[in-house]
């Protein structure tokens, strides 16, 4: 609780002190906010942001950089790394690490993650760790970055025990994942843990449906056809109903629904319903739409595979059928360490295929 005194101590990881060290704060320009980011974030460049001895915990991340730049948020790469892995245990670009997916930047305010004013990029979400804590940045767009301000909020000296799970985070994009394939939110999840939440895009191929039936399908502890928790539908999954509207609420909702086109970004914290795992998890989104079935079949051809819709006859147009969609997710969660090296993660060209056409102002400075 907020009124407990505890013998730990508060750090804060920026540029001016790196290291975080005791009383070396503000030290440049005689005091007067002389060094407040990185000036000149090369491409191809990786800066370590955080190495912290433990025990201790990351209580607040704070980022940001110029605003507007699609490349920028899908491209620049933030990884994590808990005491002596060599894998990251997150791995993810920023802009769907902080909760909107597609390298938009958008109002974005829930309990977890935040977007303020679609600028000022922070994470609640508390990471422990007993011996180490490694951040890294790396810069894999096509540009550099002119700024980049930050500042990792951290405490040493935590009590932590057996029962303490390491976060993990990481990301998946499949451009377009294939017709009748469930896509995979998260897979390989071994060891003891609880799953925390989703940021999911979806930019829909077929626009002539609604593309959100699918269901979220966790897969818990040796699951194998079906899994112990199946939800109804995609906008379902994020608290919603009958179809998307932008919505933020503390731990769900919508903050980019961009009908002309197709991107789509919703997230989910599991915060007061967690979802606890003793072996391993799977994460699942079935590609389902919803309309009408003479459209979707002259568009589909021989791919076309239909279903009776809730609430229509079997030979109704109205109904569900497959889809092709380019789908991406994050996945947060806890679990014990060691942890499985991730998967595959995209290349900078599969990152950002398909997301520069369309593309609408983002947010700009008010400060000039």
């Amino acid at each position: 609780m907020l009124y407990e005194l505890k013998n730990i101590e508060s750090r804060a990881f920026t540029s001016e002190n790196k290291t975080g060290a005791i009383g070396a704060g503000g030290q440049a320009q005689n005091g007067r906010k002389g060094s407040p980011c990185i000036e000149g974030f090369r491409k191809g460049q990786t800066i370590e942001l955080v190495n912290c001895d433990g025990p201790g915990m990351i209580r607040h991340i704070w980022i940001t950089l110029p605003p507007g730049n699609i490349d920028h948020m899908r491209n620049v790469i933030i990884r994590m790394y808990w005491d002596d892995q060599t894998h990251p245990s997150v791995e993810a670009p920023i802009g769907d690490f902080f909760g909107v997916a597609h390298g938009r930047q958008k109002v974005m305010l829930s309990d977890c993650v935040t977007m303020q004013s679609g600028k000022g990029l922070n994470c609640w979400i508390p990471m422990p760790f007993k011996e180490k804590a490694i951040v890294t940045i790396e810069n894999d767009s096509g540009s550099d970055v002119s700024h980049l301000f930050y500042q990792f909020d951290v405490t040493r000296g935590d009590e932590l025990d057996e029962s303490t799970g390491y976060f993990h985070a990481q990301f998946r994009r499949s451009n377009p994942c294939p017709m009748h394939e469930d896509f995979v939110i998260a897979d390989n999840i071994k060891g003891r843990g609880v799953y925390l939440g989703t940021t999911l895009g979806v930019r829909s191929i077929y626009r002539d449906c609604w593309w959100g039936e699918g269901e979220v399908k966790f897969y818990i502890d040796g699951d194998s056809d079906y899994p112990t928790i199946c939800g109804t539908g995609a906008e379902d999954y994020m608290g919603s109903a009958w179809g998307l509207d932008e919505v933020l609420t503390p731990y769900q909702g919508a903050p980019l629904v961009d009908h002309d086109n197709g991107l789509y970004s919703i997230y989910r914290f599991h915060v007061r319903d967690p979802i606890y795992f003793q072996d391993s998890l799977k994460v699942t989104v079935q590609q389902i739409g919803y309309g009408s079935g003479a459209k979707a079949q002259a568009y589909w051809g021989d791919d076309f595979t239909r279903y009776r819709a809730a609430g229509n006859g079997p030979d109704a147009d109205d109904c569900y059928f497959e889809l092709s969609d380019d789908y991406c997710a994050v996945a947060y969660w806890y679990q014990s360490l060691p942890s499985q090296p991730f998967a595959g993660f995209p290349v900078r060209e599969d990152r950002i295929k398909d997301l520069l056409s369309g593309e609408t102002d983002g947010p700009k400075r008010s400060d000039v």
